[in-house]
């Protein structure tokens, strides 16, 4: 075949396609086209002055600058727009020979009456795909987007690239004088394919609640940032996953990048009081302690290797049980104490700390633990109540829900399914254990004491819902100060969180709620309005009374239907 004649056409299908749990599309592509040229066709047969200004004016585009690129007659091809939506093109029509342009409003030549259009010669429309996200900015940590090229490079988008990108076509031919297809020299036609489908464990409508209540919890508290997750118990799916500030996946380049991180699996921070309820758990599951035993909290100080260690609300003698319902500092840290140095780091590394919990985002943190071997005097009483250690929402959820699970610890998931477009199902996600951090015994045994935890007396009140026991755990802690500004804690600086589940005596959603540096201050300078339970508790209980109606739960507990049926 003589080079100058041979046709060579590439096509490529188009990406797959993003859906919820009930099938509504969060990503798909829509038509856009890119507007190209050919220099040397143009330069024999057409005209470089009437497609330079018919190109300018109807794109905005500087004509000397389009002069340039098209006033060289060597070269067959230039690119001169990319991703042009459709609507812009409503005034071109695709000819053989280039395109057709129809001004606006439409000219008439005063003798014949005619529409007068002008032939664009040697210029060209090439089809291109583009990325469209039809909700903006709902799921957008999760969901994540393609670039302009067609790859993932976020979220969904990137993790399951390889299914989602359609396949490659192509066609080998020749062409004759007119550049028209000599169709019986065609020697090869192989089409293109779209990619596949894929469906997410995570709602639309229960999303969209979590976004509303986490911009509303900042705004309300002066947060700099907000997150949440809600995941179904027993099999660790991911219901919702929110992150505020947020961003709209249609413009994401011009998002700044730190709204983009997932914060629910990115960021990570020093727990506090939420880790109570896994070291109580450990020591109750390891016989070390009975909920019934008395512990000195020293009327709310205590000094500790050359450290003092003080409660919000100094209390005496407290028992286990109320150690956790009133969120003893002091308390659990002796109970840490209790277990030794090497138990208590066995028994958080069980419930998946210092480790991803392979939830198959990019951005998934390990967060941070160290061996016993790095630990001070100290660290076990600081660990115990929630310091020296960063974790991440997704593992502090993780945690709480295999207590909810009878002492089972479910990989958490966000994709339920992969479908070719013929509706064939090439890979479909199952509940998966990853660990047995503690019996089923414990478990029951901690689902009452959380649950008293949200009771008259506990820290966590303000999550309490009419009608559904509660069971949780707030959490307060100061921020670490970076090792440039001298290391330590901020004063006045703290990540507040409430984490739980319902119903207690048979669970069937957990949720967590964390907001970044959250308060107020005072004229005095005091910090005011940052306790987890002030701020989270709340938002905690907004989404949970939206999600048992939504999910038709009643106060015993039965087996969320994910096919949900809005009520709102």
């Amino acid at each position: 075949m003589e080079e100058n004649r041979r046709l060579e056409q590439k096509s490529y299908g188009s990406r797959g396609r993003i859906l919820d749990r009930n099938g509504e599309i969060l990503a798909i592509d829509s038509t856009a086209w890119h507007v190209c040229a050919d220099p040397s066709y143009i330069h024999k047969n057409g005209d470089i002055n009437v497609v330079c200004s018919t190109l300018s004016r109807e794109f905005n585009l500087v004509p000397s600058e389009l002069y340039d690129r098209l006033n060289n007659p060597g070269r067959q091809y230039v690119r001169l727009m990319k991703f042009v939506p459709g609507h812009r093109l409503k005034r071109f029509e695709k000819n053989t020979y280039g395109v057709v342009y129809k001004p606006d409003p439409l000219r008439t030549n005063s003798v014949s009456g005619r529409v007068e259009t002008v032939a664009l010669k040697g210029v060209m429309l090439e089809e291109a795909p583009i990325r469209n996200y039809h909700k903006g900015a709902l799921m957008a940590h999760v969901v994540g987007f393609a670039n302009k090229e067609g790859v993932g490079t976020a979220g969904i988008e990137l993790r399951m690239n390889d299914y989602l990108r359609g396949k490659e076509g192509l066609r080998v031919s020749e062409k004759d004088g007119q550049r028209h297809e000599l169709y019986p020299r065609r020697t090869v036609d192989v089409k293109p394919e779209a990619g596949a489908n894929i469906y997410l464990t995570l709602d639309q409508q229960l999303q969209h609640v979590v976004e509303q209540t986490i911009e509303k919890m900042k705004v309300e508290f002066n947060a700099k940032g907000a997150w949440a997750i809600v995941q179904h118990v027993r099999t660790g799916e991911i219901l919702a996953m929110a992150s505020f500030p947020t961003y709209d996946l249609n413009d994401y380049a011009r998002a700044p990048e730190e709204w983009r991180r997932n914060c629910a699996i990115g960021f990570i921070y020093e727990p506090g009081s939420t880790m109570k309820a896994a070291v109580i758990a450990a020591a109750l599951d390891q016989g070390i302690v009975n909920e019934t035993d008395m512990i000195d909290c020293e009327n709310g100080y205590w000094v500790y290797g050359g450290k003092k260690l003080e409660d919000s609300h100094g209390e005496k003698m407290l028992s286990v049980a109320d150690v956790l319902k009133k969120s003893s500092n002091i308390g659990t840290a002796k109970i840490a104490l209790m277990m030794g140095n090497g138990r208590l780091y066995s028994s958080l590394k069980k419930f998946g700390f210092g480790g991803r919990l392979g939830v198959g985002l990019a951005g998934e943190e390990h967060g941070i633990f160290y061996k016993p071997s790095g630990w001070s005097k100290i660290s076990a009483t600081r660990i115990g109540m929630g310091h020296e250690i960063g974790v991440t929402a997704l593992q502090v959820l993780s945690m709480i829900n295999a207590i909810a699970n009878d002492g089972v610890q479910m990989r958490p998931q966000l994709v339920k399914q992969v479908k070719a477009n013929n509706g064939t199902v090439l890979e479909e996600f199952r509940p998966e254990v990853i660990g047995r951090p503690i019996s089923a015994r414990t478990a029951r045994q901690m689902r009452r004491l959380l649950a008293r935890v949200t009771e008259e007396g506990g820290t966590g009140i303000k999550a309490a819902l009419d009608g559904y026991t509660v069971a949780g755990k707030t959490g307060t802690a100061q921020k670490t100060r970076p090792a440039a500004e001298g290391g330590g804690y901020y004063s006045k600086n703290f990540v507040s969180s409430f984490v739980g589940f319902l119903p207690a005596e048979k669970p069937e959603i957990g949720i967590i709620v964390v907001a970044d540096d959250p308060g107020t201050f005072t004229e005095t300078n005091r910090k005011i309005g940052y306790y987890g339970g002030t701020v989270c508790g709340p938002a905690f209980k907004a989404i949970a009374d939206y999600a048992i109606r939504y999910l038709r739960i009643p106060p015993e507990g039965v087996p969320v239907e994910h096919a949900a049926r809005p009520e709102l």
